[in-house]
C-alpha cells in the first residue's frame, strides 16, 4: 500500500470518498480538480480549469467532466458519476473503482467484469492542457471505450444553465473535435492519440448538483452540455491518451509529452515530499513574470500571502530558481512601483501591496533569505530596497500605516480590514482590529533590527545606528503598550486594550528579533499552548472567550463570523515552532516533532497531499476553506526546517 493509496472499501463509500479531493496544477495557473471518484462537488472542480486574462482574470471551467463507458458484447458500463436531486447519484461508476493512487500522478483503477482499466491524469507544465492516459490492463474479449465530454465554459464563480446561445457544434480536427461554446471563449480541442469515431447528439444534462456549494449556502445546481461522444476500440495492454487544451496538438506527440512530464513529477511517499509538491503547485508563471499564488481554487497572487510563504515554498524545498523568478524578476519591481506611486497600487499585478503588513512580510522574507544565502548576499541584493521600505514608512508615505512618536505603527481597521483577520459583513470588518496591532508592531521591531544588520553589512554605519535607535524606541513602547502582566493584548486603541487571547501575539515571541524578554516570551508561549494549541496549529481565539465559534459551518454570514473566532489557521505553527523551541530548547525540539506528526494525517484526508486554509477549533479538527493554501503548506515546511536545524545544531 502506497503513501497516497486508497482502496475499494473507502472509494465505494460516497460519504467518505466525496470528502476527499485532489488538485493538480501546471505552475501557470491552470488546474485539474475533483473528488477521488471524479464526482464534482464544487463549482470550482473540473478536468480543465484555466485563467483567461482576456475575460477579466478569473479562472474558467471549460471541461467539467469526461465520462467513460466500457462496452463489451453490447453491454455498457458507465464509469462516470454525478449528483442529482434527492441525493441521487447517476451513473454509479464509483462501484467499479478498485483503487486510487496519487503518489506520482492521479491513477484510478476500474474493474468491470473481466476488464481492468487504469486512468491516469496529468497537466502539461506551463501549458493549458490536460492529458488523460487509459491503459487496458485486462480484457478477455473485444472492448470499446466511449467518452462523453461535459462542457461548462464558465467562470468558477458562476454556474451555467441550458440556453440558446450555447454552440454545440463540434468541428473536426485530427483524431478529435473542437468546440467554442461561446464566442468570447477560446476553442477547446479534444483529441486522442489514436483515431476515433465521433457521434454528434447534443444534450443538456440538467440540475447537476455540487454538494460543497450547497453546504456553503450558495447556488449549487447547473446544467452541462454534452455535444456527443467519442468511441474507439482498445486491445489488452494498449494505452491511449486523451488531450484537452485551447490549442491543437499533433496526436503523435502525446506519448512523448506524457513521458517527459512524468519525469518532472515528485514521488509523494512521505509528508515532506507531499508538502514540497504542494508548494510547487502554487507557482504561477505569466510570460516573464512569476508569482506565488495564495492557494487554490479561488485565490490569486496576494502580497501578504506571497511574502509569508515564499522562503518555504522555494528556498526550503531546494527550488532557489523560483525564489529568483518570483522575488528578483517580479516582486522587487512591484515593491519599487508601490514605493514610487502607492496610489497606483491597484495596477500592480500582485494584489494587496497596500495592506499594512505586506511590506513588513517582504523584509521578513529577505531575512530568511539572509539565513539561507548569507547576510552579505542579502545586503547586496535587497539591502537598499529594505532600507527604502523603512524610510517610506518612517516618512509617513504609506497610505494605511502611521508611525507615531512612540515608535509604534498605527492602523485604522474600523472601515476596512487592515490585518490578516479580514472577514467582512455588510461592508464592515467583523474583527475590527485597529490602533496599535500586536503582530504588525512585532514585525516592525524585527524588521528594524534586521535592516540595521543589512546597513552595517553595507558599511552604512550611521544609518544603521539610526535604525537601531528606532528599534529600541519601538521595543520600549511595545512592552509598555501590549504587555498586560500575563500575555500580550491583541490590539490597543486609545485607552482600550483588547485582551482576547489570540495567536497574533506569538509573532512577538517567534520572530528572529523579539521585543520581549525571556520571561515574557515564555508567558506568551505558555498561554498559546494552554488555550490555543491544537494538532493543526493555533486557534484564532481562546475557547474561554464569549466569541469562541470553533466550527466553520453554516451559511456565508455564519461562516464569516466564525472565520477568525475559533477555527485554526495552520500558518501560525511557523511562529509557534520558533518560539517554543527558543523557550524550551532541547525539550522543545521533541515536543515540536510530535506536534508535526499531527499534520501527517491530513496528507490523506480532505485535499490529499496538501493542507487546507483552516480547520475547526474542536476535534476532529475538520478542514475547510481553500483546498490548498500556500501559508498553511509553507508554515509546516518552515516548522519542519526549524526542528531539523535545531537538531543538527544540538548534534554539533
Amino acid at each position: 500500500m502506497g503513501y497516497l493509496n486508497f482502496d475499494k472499501t473507502l472509494l465505494i463509500n460516497l460519504e467518505r470518498s466525496l470528502s476527499k479531493e485532489m488538485i493538480r496544477t501546471n505552475r501557470a495557473g491552470v488546474y485539474n480538480s475533483s473528488t477521488l471518484v471524479d464526482c464534482n462537488t464544487r463549482k470550482y472542480h473540473g478536468q480543465l480549469v484555466l485563467p483567461l486574462p482576456e475575460l477579466g482574470g478569473d479562472n474558467f471551467v471549460l471541461l467539467s467532466s469526461l465520462d467513460e463507458t466500457v462496452i463489451q458484447h453490447g453491454a455498457e458500463f458507465n464509469l462516470g458519476i454525478h449528483k442529482y436531486g434527492e441525493n441521487n447519484f447517476s451513473p454509479n461508476g464509483h462501484k467499479y473503482i478498485r483503487e486510487f493512487d496519487c503518489e506520482v500522478v492521479a491513477r484510478t483503477t476500474y474493474r468491470v467484469g473481466g476488464v481492468v482499466l487504469a486512468k491516469e491524469r496529468l497537466l502539461v507544465s506551463f501549458e493549458p492542457r490536460i492529458l488523460i492516459r487509459y491503459t487496458l490492463i485486462e480484457a478477455h474479449s473485444p472492448t470499446t471505450l466511449r467518452f462523453r465530454p461535459f462542457l461548462a465554459f464558465r467562470s468558477v464563480n458562476s454556474l451555467t444553465h441550458e440556453n440558446p446561445n450555447a454552440n454545440s457544434n463540434m468541428d473536426e480536427v485530427q483524431n478529435g473535435r473542437v468546440n467554442r461554446m461561446y464566442s468570447e471563449f477560446p476553442q477547446l480541442f479534444m483529441q486522442f492519440s489514436k483515431q476515433c469515431t465521433y457521434t454528434h447528439e447534443p444534450h443538456w444534462y440538467k440540475d447537476i448538483e455540487y454538494q460543497k456549494e450547497q453546504e456553503r449556502g450558495y447556488d449549487y445546481k447547473e446544467d452541462l452540455l454534452v455535444p456527443g461522444w467519442f468511441e474507439l476500440p482498445m486491445k489488452k495492454g494498449e494505452s491511449i491518451i486523451f488531450s484537452a487544451g485551447i490549442s491543437e496538438v499533433n496526436p503523435r506527440t502525446l506519448k512523448a509529452t506524457w513521458e517527459k512530464e512524468i519525469k518532472r513529477r515528485i514521488v509523494r511517499d512521505n509528508m515532506f515530499a507531499c508538502l514540497k509538491n504542494a508548494a510547487s503547485q502554487f507557482y504561477k508563471r505569466e510570460g516573464d513574470k512569476c508569482h506565488l499564488l495564495a492557494g487554490y481554487p479561488w485565490f490569486k497572487a496576494t502580497a501578504r500571502e506571497q511574502f509569508m510563504s515564499l522562503p518555504a515554498c522555494t528556498l526550503f524545498i531546494d527550488r532557489p530558481e523560483y525564489w529568483e523568478a518570483i522575488m528578483d524578476k517580479t516582486a522587487v519591481d512591484e515593491v519599487r512601483s508601490f514605493l514610487t506611486s502607492p496610489e497606483q497600487s491597484q495596477k500592480i499585478a500582485l494584489k494587496g501591496m497596500d495592506e499594512p503588513d505586506a511590506l513588513l512580510w517582504f523584509i521578513h522574507a529577505v531575512q530568511q533569505y539572509a539565513d539561507y544565502a548569507g547576510l552579505d548576499s542579502a545586503a547586496e541584493k535587497y539591502g537598499q530596497l529594505c532600507a527604502e521600505i523603512v524610510e517610506f514608512i518612517r516618512k509617513q508615505h504609506h497610505p494605511r500605516l502611521s508611525l507615531h512618536s512612540n515608535g509604534l505603527l498605527w492602523i485604522d481597521g474600523t472601515r476596512q480590514p487592515s490585518t490578516w483577520m479580514n472577514a467582512m459583513e455588510d461592508g464592515r470588518p467583523i474583527t475590527p482590529r485597529t490602533g496599535y496591532v500586536v503582530e504588525i508592531n512585532a514585525l516592525w521591531y524585527n524588521d528594524l533590527c534586521f535592516v540595521s544588520e543589512l546597513l552595517r553589512a553595507m558599511n552604512l554605519i550611521h544609518r544603521a545606528d539610526l535604525m537601531s535607535y528606532q528599534s529600541e524606541l519601538c521595543k520600549s513602547s511595545f512592552k509598555e503598550t501590549f504587555w498586560n502582566g500575563f500575555y500580550l493584548d491583541d490590539f490597543v486603541v486609545d485607552t482600550y486594550h483588547n485582551k482576547e487571547v489570540r495567536p497574533n501575539q506569538i509573532c512577538a515571541a517567534g520572530l528572529p528579533y523579539s521585543p520581549l524578554d525571556r520571561k515574557q516570551q515564555k508567558a506568551v508561549v505558555d498561554i498559546c499552548t494552554k488555550e490555543l494549541l491544537t494538532p493543526r496549529g493555533l486557534r484564532t481565539i481562546s475557547p474561554k472567550s464569549g466569541d469562541y465559534r470553533p466550527v466553520y459551518v453554516g451559511g456565508e454570514k455564519e461562516r464569516d463570523h466564525n472565520f477568525h473566532n475559533g477555527p485554526v489557521w495552520p500558518w501560525t505553527i511557523m511562529m509557534y515552532a520558533e518560539a517554543y523551541i527558543r523557550v524550551y530548547k532541547q525539550s522543545g525540539i521533541g515536543f515540536m516533532e510530535r506536534m508535526l506528526v499531527g499534520y501527517e494525517v491530513e496528507m490523506s484526508e480532505l485535499t490529499i497531499g496538501t493542507l487546507n486554509e483552516i480547520y475547526d477549533g474542536n476535534p476532529p479538527y475538520k478542514g475547510h476553506g481553500g483546498m490548498s493554501y500556500a501559508p498553511s503548506v509553507a508554515a509546516v515546511i518552515s516548522a519542519m526546517k526549524t526542528v531539523n536545524d535545531k537538531k543538527k545544531a544540538q548534534e554539533n
